[in-house]
């Protein structure tokens, strides 16, 4: 009776283990595409080949021999394939923000250094500066210096 419980219990597992993995996004792309399972397959074959070539021989002098650094080489190409077909198509926004940063620094230091521009952008932004000339509604007094002053008599 035990036997029947837990070939239930492994039974359920392996039901609840086979529904979550089709479910899942990664083992989808496994089952549907080709190039994925290729890729796979050549990374395993390569692997085993350069593992085979190792004989006994120690990491350094294995690395050494040009048939392991190829098949080493090619399991590495094809990991890498596999792992970007999985991955998707990755978004190249990096370089449009950089060009942007390059654009706005490269704005700043015209405007600190040229006064013309800078005139120009503060007039585009705030209008042009009115030319202001100050002219005074009231007269000089004229009581220091043209204005005779009597001089005492007796001298």
């Amino acid at each position: 009776m035990a036997a029947k419980k837990k070939a239930a219990k492994a039974g359920a597992g392996a039901y609840a283990a086979g529904k979550a993995a089709r479910k899942n996004e990664y083992v989808q792309k496994l089952i549907e595409d080709d190039g994925l399972r290729d890729d796979l397959r050549t990374a395993y074959d390569s692997a085993r080949k350069a593992y085979s070539r190792l004989n006994g021989k120690g990491p350094a002098k294995a690395l050494d021999d040009k048939k392991v650094q190829k098949e080493l080489k090619e399991t590495a190409n094809s990991l890498k394939s596999a792992a970007e077909t999985l991955r998707g198509p990755v978004k190249k926004r990096r370089k449009r923000k950089s060009l942007v940063g390059i654009i706005i620094i490269g704005s700043l230091v015209a405007l600190v250094a040229s006064e013309g521009l800078r005139k120009k952008v503060l007039d585009a932004l705030f209008g042009a500066e009115e030319e202001f000339e100050y002219t005074s509604t009231t007269t000089p007094s004229q009581t220091s210096g043209s204005t005779s002053q009597k001089e005492p008599a007796g001298t």
